[in-house]
């Protein structure tokens, strides 16, 4: 049977499974259900995206985190928390305590394919920790970030099952992509799809931590009996970098002396501290990374203040986790809250190329953004409307004193992330340091172990897999426990490591970090592996493979060995996702048509308008003072979008991220009465991300046209969606109405509206 055939069977298979049959708590059932067992301790997980080890104050790093420090004080600090090295795998590991690979979510969701191993389908013999727990007598809530919803499944029609609220979150208020804008993002309550509340001065962290802190005053209310479960996941710090303006003006100044002194300063504080041996050496930087002192006076103005972006972010969302602290102590609850504060989902990015952007989603696919274009956005960066990302220089940097960053699993500067646990009940000698091999997938076994539950053998039905993670209770109270996590193995996009009672083998593949659209394919066996003492060298600074290759060749076939019992082969070049041999909404269409209140309908379920010309239709009948979005695809990064402005006049808005931005607009109001817009999009030629001709009609004459110098190779956005009658999410256009209300369409109906890919 064909691997496609095989995963769609196994889907089918496990849509249909029976319903919850969770174990039986060991009381019997409360007034609201399942007893937690006595004294089961409320458990918050806190989870930032892109932070590297050396980022925090609480670990050298230049950032204050005041709320982790104070955290750290009441609980314990692990500088060998490892992740997978790329956010969906860490998340599906974290919620699961299995493998990220045996969950079926092996690679980020926006380069899946139909190995199992990779598909992006959270298989149901591995269910998550919210299941566990409801099942258990827990409340449970999730807020922000989510990415382990397969593409075919995000969408109005579901199916659900595997969104938060099917994953055993009775409450989930945030977004389902990889990233969003802050200030206007694109949020579910639920699965559905709303408007960010209206006002001028909103951020999505302050958001969350305003809806997340209420969720535990009213369950601590209503429900005082029960302990909680809160999933707090942030954009917070992954691209676009986005903070207050008062924040960022906080850092002006800080980062002019570069990367590559920060570094030296970071591994300085980490001695003095005890975050690191004393004898822990400073990797070199990567010969492709430039030198600080090789960059031009401009473009160390720009990198600087990305980087002061980015502190701003980093400090902004480290006060918003505080307020989850404050409601907790408030409550009476913090010290029997068994708090995990897990600093990155992976290492820092290296996304926004060797420069940098100020709209990385367009430099990530290629598109022509130049030194001139980002100093001309210095002023504005990191406020509302723009989309930028730090200098990869600076992602090395974070992750100091490790090598490498984001996405390359074979080497700590990606998998090793600072983690705070605080358990007042539990841990009787708090502020302390544990250096035990620990990893993403041991939370959810702390948990259990924390709250007396076991690991339930079989849910809805189906039996489970074995959990991966080993507990960390064992080193709670004993610094000088022997670590019990003893191998693991870690992959993403090719790059490999397997870790083996203190040494570490890596390899590491093809994909440069801050090129994620790289076609460029390698034999895998051609790959060259390392060897690393980490008993000895925390930094993983000396290769011992050519001294040790008896060694060597063990740690190669373990990795063998773990990588077939966890789905982790066959391994593959997967630069892009292709999709290939995975559901798809769109299909083959050519041609999809929408009418008037649909939302929310990712970029994935349209046809594919990149590479080629297509077309967009728009019916409608107007009456006198009629305004507003009629349809829009996209958002602030990039998109099209076709609207009436106030007083009438029809607008086509095309953004090609900082590049150019088409603005076509009528010689007059329309008339009340039927009219039809269309927009028509002529691709230059073969091949990918070429220019077009961008053209505006209305009831069939022309308006006007430009040309564009290039085109998306693969999407506008990876968060933003397509909406008739509004501009959910940040907006395309400079519409009038603003503070998040998307300039609703009014004075008439919209009838249909139609893509064509032509």
């Amino acid at each position: 049977m064909k691997r496609s055939r095989w995963i769609g069977a196994a889907m089918l298979a496990l849509q249909i499974a029976a319903p919850v049959v969770a174990q039986a708590p060991a009381d019997e059932p409360g007034r609201f259900g399942p007893r937690a067992p006595a004294g089961a301790p409320n458990i918050v997980i806190v989870l930032l995206d892109d932070v590297g080890f050396g980022a925090t104050s609480s670990f050298g790093g230049p950032v204050p985190t005041p709320a982790l420090d104070a955290l750290a004080k009441t609980g314990l600090r692990y500088n060998r928390f490892h992740t997978t090295a790329i956010c969906s795998p860490t998340r599906a590991s974290l919620l699961t305590g299995r493998n990220p690979h045996a969950t079926g979510i092996g690679a980020v969701m926006n380069s899946v394919d139909d190995r199992p191993g990779y598909s992006g389908f959270h298989t149901k013999d591995t269910a998550s920790i919210a299941v566990v727990l409801r099942e258990n007598g827990y409340s449970t809530a999730a807020f922000g970030k989510w990415h382990q919803t397969p593409d075919w499944e995000v969408s109005p029609i579901g199916p659900f099952d595997r969104w938060p609220t099917g994953e055993g979150f009775d409450t989930f208020y945030g977004f389902q992509g990889g990233e969003t804008d802050q200030f206007d993002p694109s949020l579910f309550e639920g699965t559905t799809a709303v408007m960010r509340p209206a006002g001028d001065h909103y951020h999505l962290t302050e958001d969350l931590a305003a809806r997340a802190t209420a969720w535990l005053r009213t369950q601590h209310q209503l429900t005082p009996d029960k302990p909680a479960l809160l999933y707090f996941s942030t954009g917070g710090t992954h691209a676009p970098l986005q903070a207050p303006r008062e924040w960022i003006d906080k850092f002006k100044g800080q980062f002019d002396s570069g990367w590559d002194a920060m570094r030296v300063e970071t591994l300085k504080h980490q001695k003095a501290m005890g975050i690191v041996p004393k004898d822990t050496a400073l990797t070199p930087r990567n010969a492709q990374l430039p030198a600080w002192d090789s960059l031009t006076p401009d473009q160390k103005r720009v990198s600087a203040r990305q980087m002061e972006v980015y502190a701003a972010f980093l400090a902004h969302t480290d006060a918003q986790v505080g307020k989850l602290i404050d409601t907790l102590k408030a409550n009476g609850e913090f010290d029997n809250t068994l708090f995990f504060y897990i600093v990155g989902d992976n290492g820092g990015s290296g996304e926004g190329g060797l420069s940098g952007s100020g709209s990385y989603m367009g430099a990530i696919q290629g598109m022509p953004e130049t030194d001139a274009i980002r100093l001309a956005g210095i002023d504005a960066m990191g406020g509302p409307g723009t989309y930028p990302h730090y200098s990869a220089g600076w992602a090395w940097a974070l992750g100091a004193p490790m090598q490498w960053m984001k996405t390359v699993a074979s080497h700590l500067g990606a998998t090793r992330n600072g983690m705070v646990v605080s358990w007042p009940k539990g841990i009787t000698a708090p502020a302390g340091i544990r250096s035990q091999f620990s990893h993403v997938n041991d939370i959810v076994p702390t948990i259990l172990e924390a709250a007396h539950i076991p690991a339930p053998d079989v849910v809805d039905g189906i039996k489970q897999k074995p959990i991966n993670g080993t507990s960390l209770v064992y080193s709670f109270n004993d610094a000088k426990a022997p670590e019990r996590h003893t191998t693991q193995y870690f992959e993403v996009f090719g790059h490999r490591a397997i870790y083996h009672d203190g040494w570490m083998a890596s390899a590491f593949h093809t994909r440069l970090p801050w090129k994620a659209f790289s076609l460029e394919q390698k034999s895998f066996d051609a790959d060259k592996w390392e060897l690393y003492d980490l008993t000895r060298d925390f930094s993983q600074s000396r290769d011992l493979a050519a001294k040790e290759p008896a060694r060597l060749a063990k740690m190669k076939t373990l990795f063998m060995a773990e990588a077939a019992a966890n789905n982790v082969l066959p391994l593959a070049n997967i630069i892009v996702s292709t999709g290939r041999g995975l559901p798809s909404i769109p299909g083959k269409r050519s041609v999809m048509r929408f009418g008037p209140g649909t939302s929310g309908i990712p970029e994935s379920a349209l046809p594919k308008t990149y590479n080629r010309s297509f077309s967009v239709t728009a019916s409608l009948d107007t009456t006198a003072g009629a305004h507003g979005v009629v349809a829009a695809l996209g958002g602030s990064s990039a998109g099209w979008s076709l609207w009436l402005d106030e007083g009438g006049v029809p607008v086509l808005s095309y953004r090609l991220f900082n590049i150019q931005t088409v603005t076509l607009r009528g010689t007059a109001p329309l008339a009340p009465g039927g009219h039809k817009l269309r927009f028509d999009f002529d691709y230059d030629g073969k091949g990918f991300g070429k220019g077009g001709t961008v053209r505006f009609s209305v009831d069939g004459a022309a308006v006007g046209s430009d040309h564009i110098p290039a085109s998306p190779p693969g999407l506008y956005t990876i968060d933003e969606s397509f909406d008739v009658g509004r501009d959910r999410g940040s907006p395309v256009a400079d519409y009038p109405a603003a503070g998040g209300l998307g300039f609703g369409f009014a004075g008439g109906a919209i009838g249909e509206v139609v893509i064509e890919v032509r």
